[in-house]
């Protein structure tokens, strides 16, 4: 409970409204939502309800799938079908592209969120010959093209209670925008600040953005501007967070991490999704910890250790292990495992419990800042430090 209010304090979150998206909430005070996505060619039904579950298991609360064709639109029915009989509370995206206002209108029906890319929605021929020297009739006629496009997967998304989430990516931006506001996270907004105005004509608030590059300062920087012209217009719409076609391995999660953790840390997103180059579980734990470092959502204990050196009065890799062992079952607690009393005691402040070497075989245990118990000998360290956690009621058993 401390770190959670901590978070708070320190790192304020833009409020924005509440969306739904099946039996799950986006937005307000909610926990920020983890998702993923499928891999398996949606005719794969089977396949793809695996998939689903193995996510929702693993800690996803939406999990997309892809859906590039009106073919597709059976197999994502069948999908939603089966998914209802196991009763999983896992909200379903539809991914749409191309022939967007199509599938969109029919997905709606079936899904729980409508995914649609503003550079790929309308048919390109639209925008052929959108021009440097381009006059607002050029410019009004194409917005007039998306409105109608638009407008009738608004209406289904309103008749079957499905948000959309207008989803722009860095990589897919429309030549039109290109033209007026160059290949620059301006673009990103102003893309979907187009689409937002549309569904505002029509009513329609069950809204989720998502500005997504593979360029982490664009991707940073763009958000930072949605939300400064949100702000501006008194919106306040969910924000899906990614650095999109991130890779694979040690440096996507870097990357991945570099992105939406900057933007947490200053209050903005609501969902989040790691996308990796690997099997889509493997994203689920990158999203935790990266929620967990950021103290917005506190999923398991934190532990603090200090990397040793010449003070150390103990084999502090060994301990750590022994204290993880014992201990990582704990929920929102903070546990310092720190070599020496010089800087230990101060580095591990915001801890809710610290085990500290004083050196003679000996240890001190401290309640936040307090010291609890001193001289405790080194071998019955940890049985010391699991009596302080009953004592205090935050103990478990595993």
């Amino acid at each position: 409970m401390g770190t959670e209010i901590m978070a708070e304090i320190y790192y304020p979150r833009f409020k924005t409204r509440e969306v739904r998206v099946g039996d799950v909430t986006l937005g307000g005070d909610n926990p920020v939502v983890v998702q993923s996505m499928v891999t398996e060619e949606t005719k794969n039904v089977a396949g793809v309800v695996s998939q689903v579950i193995n996510l929702y298991r693993a800690g996803a609360g939406i999990v997309r799938v892809t859906v590039p064709t009106l073919n597709d639109l059976n197999y994502l029915r069948e999908i939603k079908e089966q998914l209802k009989s196991f009763q999983l509370p896992v909200g379903l995206s539809a991914d749409v592209h191309h022939q967007g206002s199509r599938i969109a209108t029919e997905a709606a029906k079936y899904a729980d969120k409508v995914r649609i890319n503003p550079g790929l929605f309308v048919d390109h021929g639209v925008f052929e010959g959108f021009k440097e020297d381009y006059t607002e009739d050029d410019v009004d006629q194409r917005v007039e093209a998306i409105d109608k496009a638009l407008k009738p997967v608004i209406i289904s998304c309103k008749e079957n209670g499905t948000a959309i989430r207008i989803g722009v990516n860095h990589g897919s931006l429309s030549n039109r925008m290109k033209v007026l506001y160059g290949d620059t996270p301006d673009g990103m907004v102003e893309s979907a600040m187009e689409y937002i105005k549309i569904c505002k004509r029509y009513r329609f608030d069950d809204l989720i953005i998502s500005l997504k590059a593979s360029n982490v300062p664009i991707m940073v920087e763009a958000n930072r501007l949605l939300i400064k012209r949100m702000k501006h217009k008194r919106m306040h719409y969910p924000i899906h967070l990614g650095v999109t076609e991130a890779g694979d391995g040690q440096y996507a999660r870097i990357k991945s991490a570099s992105g939406i953790a900057t933007l947490l840390m200053e209050g903005i997103g609501d969902t989040i999704r790691v996308s990796l180059s690997e099997d889509p579980v493997k994203e689920i734990p990158v999203c935790f910890s990266i929620l967990q470092a950021t103290r917005r959502l506190i999923t398991e204990t934190e532990y603090i250790a200090c990397p040793s050196c010449g003070r150390t009065k103990f084999n502090l890799p060994s301990v750590l292990t022994e204290v993880k062992q014992y201990t990582s079952h704990l929920k929102n607690l903070t546990i310092a495992v720190m070599g020496c009393i010089v800087n230990g005691p101060g580095e591990m402040a915001d801890s809710d419990y610290g085990y500290v070497g004083e050196g003679g075989g000996k240890i001190t245990l401290y309640r936040k800042k307090e010291i609890v118990k001193r001289g405790i000998p080194q071998e019955s360290g940890l049985d010391e430090l699991i009596n302080l956690l009953k004592q205090d009621g935050v103990w478990r058993e595993p």
